[in-house]
Parts: C-alpha cells; sequence; structure tokens
C-alpha cells in the first residue's frame, strides 16, 4: 500500500514537472528574467523531490 501511494505520488510529481514545461515552451520569448528563475528554482526542486521519492523506494526495496 505504502508503495503505492509513493508511486502515485511520483507520478503527480512528474505530470506537474511536464505541465511546467509544456508551459514554458509556450511563453513569449521576453519573459520576464525573475520569473524565469523561479521557474528554473521550482524546476530544480522537482527534480530534487523525486530523487529523494527514488532512494526512499530503493531503500525500501531492499
Amino acid at each position: 500500500m505504502d508503495n503505492e501511494r509513493v508511486i502515485l505520488a511520483i507520478g503527480r510529481l512528474e505530470r506537474a514537472l511536464s505541465r511546467i514545461e509544456s508551459a514554458k515552451s509556450t511563453m513569449k520569448a521576453d519573459v520576464d528574467q525573475t520569473l524565469e528563475a523561479r521557474h528554473e528554482a521550482l524546476k530544480e526542486e522537482m527534480k530534487q523531490a523525486i530523487r529523494t521519492i527514488d532512494g526512499l523506494i530503493e531503500r525500501q526495496e531492499h
């Protein structure tokens, strides 16, 4: 049951990251630099969260 919740959480994170990337690609070329920096910071946080979850899953499997 716990694995299922973790897998679902990872799926939600991946879909959110995908939506962020899609939205970024449709933005105008003159994007506010502050917004761009915030986007990059959020993307890095999401990547770190996914790495953390992957580590938790790996430890639980062993």
